[in-house]
């Protein structure tokens, strides 16, 4: 009996060992849930019994509303998954999603988000021509700051994160999201924002230089263009040194993680079944 009994307790514990925290996708631009469903098929093959949550919000052409209005509403999705999974979760983001999402944690003081991972995601603005030829076609990279740095421009998602490296002016006297959610600005939500992105305990930001949507690539690890159009890495940008968002606290304290991936088009970081065993399998907890 006593054998009968130690196996038990033992299956217990190891079942508590492989249990895997359960796991949040949200989609990019001009796509939806239908996009992440590969990926979402894929963790659960490989950890099975794991929860995931493929959220559904904001699909296709409704992926273009404003990034504020996106954000509550992700944020409201997350809080209610959150409080049915106390031992915490493990948030995705591909493209702009990772942005939204990023957003949507930096706006929750309470969030039990264990696990944030950044998908090829513009975290520090986008600014190229490939990028804006999937959406508005006769848009130039030169001149879409007159469009996106106006009160209709600011009513969509692009031009709520696009950031002319020589039109810095009037990114931040219009831009009403990314240079407040990355502290560019201050604003009276700037300490809760470090706060709560700082409250996690990874943060994974992917992406590489065969990317060919996101520009600068290195925008997916906060790195961007100076007014001379070259790239600064994150670590000697100001969000970086002067620590605006924890960047550098989560740096310090380990829980920053940077992946470079190279020969990874930006279309298949989330359906190559060998790039998702490489970059995100190994950071579902």
């Amino acid at each position: 009996m006593r054998i009968y009994l130690l196996c038990f307790i033992l299956l217990l514990l190891l079942s508590n060992v492989l249990a895997y925290m359960p796991v949040v996708l949200l989609h990019g631009i001009l796509s939806g849930s239908e996009s992440m469903a590969s990926l979402q098929r894929f963790i659960e093959r490989q950890h099975p019994g794991t929860k995931v949550y493929n959220c559904d919000l904001f699909s296709n052409w409704n992926s273009l509303e404003g990034a504020w209005n996106q954000v509550v509403e992700f944020r409201q999705y997350l809080d209610a998954i959150g409080k049915q999974h106390t031992e915490g979760l493990v948030v995705l983001g591909y493209s702009q999603g990772g942005l939204i999402a990023r957003a949507a944690i930096q706006t929750m003081q309470n969030h039990n988000v264990k696990v944030f991972i950044s998908l090829s995601s513009p975290q520090a603005g986008q600014y190229g021509t490939s990028f804006l030829h999937l959406i508005f076609p006769d848009l130039a990279a030169k001149t879409a700051y007159e469009l996106f740095y106006s009160k209709i421009g600011q009513h969509t998602s692009v031009g709520n994160y696009w950031n002319d490296p020589r039109k810095q002016e009037l990114y931040l006297e219009y831009s009403v999201f990314l240079p407040y959610i990355n502290n560019e600005i201050t604003s009276s939500n700037s300490t809760d924002f470090k706060n709560a992105l700082t409250r996690l305990d990874k943060v994974v930001l992917i992406g590489g230089p065969n990317d060919g949507v996101i520009t600068p690539w290195q925008s997916s690890h906060f790195g961007y263009y100076n007014d001379d159009m070259e790239v600064v890495p994150v670590n000697k940008r100001k969000i970086y040194t002067s620590d605006d968002i924890g960047l550098k606290t989560l740096a310090d304290h380990g829980k920053l993680l940077i992946i470079v991936k190279p020969f990874v088009h930006h279309l298949i970081w989330h359906t190559n079944k060998r790039v998702i065993q490489e970059v995100i399998m190994p950071h579902l907890i």
